[in-house]
């Protein structure tokens, strides 16, 4: 299998320039279940722009839907279905193999359900954005890139955010959606552009001060580098923040204040 080039051929929904003047902030959110809550966020909804809110599968639940849905409308943030493989015990982040009308018809469950909580919000799904293992199958498998993508137009022409130069991302703007690319800064990359394993020792930047650095090097130069030290390209609209890692709210705040005092915009995406 051919790795994927960092720099991809798909258009994204807006133009990106190696010197990015605007730059979205995503995060996963909503990634509870019943009493146990694993992310900040009502803070972390005064932060990012863009939520990516789990839709039952790897976690969350209906309460927890409509609650962070109605503080994002509340707060003027985009809300995302953060879909994934049927894994709650794995935390979506287990690789699974199902067949390909299953997973569309079940990505489109997703959505469907956590459109109904927007809706009441006064919102709406503005985006899909995959999760975990779904998310770093797709960078390769086009057979099941394309599931998504069906599942997706099942539940209506929405825009999705994936890796840049994905297979998934390639499927979809072939499919008429729109395309967000996006970049990881607490994530480490291989030289081909796709995100370290994170069965790999290093897979997560833990350090603020790197994390912080990173998101400037990527929203402004497009540049980050690599595990193995190789300054590599990837050109992104959207940044993700994980809101599950400790000092996650702390780090968000550093990250956008650094964004500003460099004079790049932080906004959502068209």
């Amino acid at each position: 299998m051919n790795p994927v080039s960092p720099v991809s051929p798909v258009s994204p929904v807006s133009p990106v320039s190696p010197v990015s003047p605007v730059i979205d902030l995503n995060a996963d959110l909503g990634e509870g279940f019943g009493r146990w809550r694993l992310t900040e966020d009502e803070q972390l909804l005064s932060i990012v722009t863009s939520a990516n809110v789990a839709c039952g599968f790897h976690a969350g639940d209906a309460t927890t839907m409509r609650r962070v849905c109605a503080l994002a409308a509340e707060r003027g943030v985009r809300i995302g279905a953060q879909v994934s493989y049927r894994d709650l015990a794995g935390f979506g982040r287990r690789a699974m193999d199902v067949p390909a009308d299953e997973l569309a018809a079940e990505v489109a469950y997703q959505i469907g359900a956590l459109e109904v909580f927007a809706r009441a919000a006064g919102a709406g799904v503005a985006y899909v954005k995959p999760h975990g293992a779904l998310y770093n199958r797709i960078v390769h498998d086009e057979e099941q890139a394309a599931a998504v993508v069906d599942g997706v137009l099942l539940a209506g022409p929405l825009p999705v955010l994936g890796l840049p130069g994905s297979r998934f991302l390639e499927v979809a703007a072939k499919a008429g959606l729109p395309v967000v690319p996006e970049a990881f800064a607490d994530r480490a990359y291989t030289d081909e552009g796709t995100l370290v394993p994170r069965t790999r020792e290093g897979a997560v930047v833990t350090d603020p001060s790197a994390v912080v650095e990173r998101s400037l090097g990527l929203a402004r130069d497009s540049q980050v580098t690599s595990l193995d030290g190789r300054r590599i390209t990837v050109r992104a609209r959207s940044l993700c923040l994980h809101g599950d890692t400790p000092g996650a709210v702390d780090l968000a705040r550093r990250v956008r204040a650094r964004l500003l005092d460099s004079g790049i915009e932080v906004a959502a995406f068209a």
